[in-house]
């Protein structure tokens, strides 16, 4: 796997993966930057509500789950000492279907956590992460 940033001048740049996709990367106006595109840390957090999210979907799938809507969010805490230091991170899940088991969601989202998801490995040893899962009926 590689991922590669180019400079687009003042606090602009554009990355990209293996798969050629292309994603902008800025900083706010305050700091010099358009506020044009991802700040760095925001789209960390997205790579790991991506990951785990996509773990804990297609598990529940292979459970047959009849999940109809899925959404997986990331609220950070940062140090007051230094604001680029995640301290406390809560992902939460909100899954939507039919009949869904609360276990199977669990369960799902310690395998993410567990065994899957090298983001949330590589945080918990720099933050606490907690989890909330909210199961709603589809209608």
């Amino acid at each position: 796997m590689e991922s590669k940033v180019v400079w687009k001048g003042g606090m602009a740049f554009t990355g990209s993966s293996d798969s050629g996709y292309l994603i902008p990367l800025d900083s706010k106006k305050k700091a010099g930057g358009q506020d044009m595109g991802f700040q760095p840390l925001q789209l960390f957090a997205i790579g790991l509500v991506g990951c785990t999210g996509m773990d804990v979907i297609s598990i529940l799938q292979k459970k047959r789950q009849e999940v109809t809507e899925f959404e997986v969010s990331a609220h950070i805490e940062r140090a007051e000492e230094h604001p680029k230091v995640f301290t406390k991170i809560v992902i939460e899940y909100k899954v939507t279907g039919k009949d869904i088991d609360q276990q199977a969601v669990e369960r799902a989202v310690e395998l993410s956590e567990t065994r899957y998801c090298p983001a949330q490995a590589m945080l918990e040893k720099a933050a606490e992460i907690s989890h909330k899962i909210t199961i709603l009926d589809a209608d």
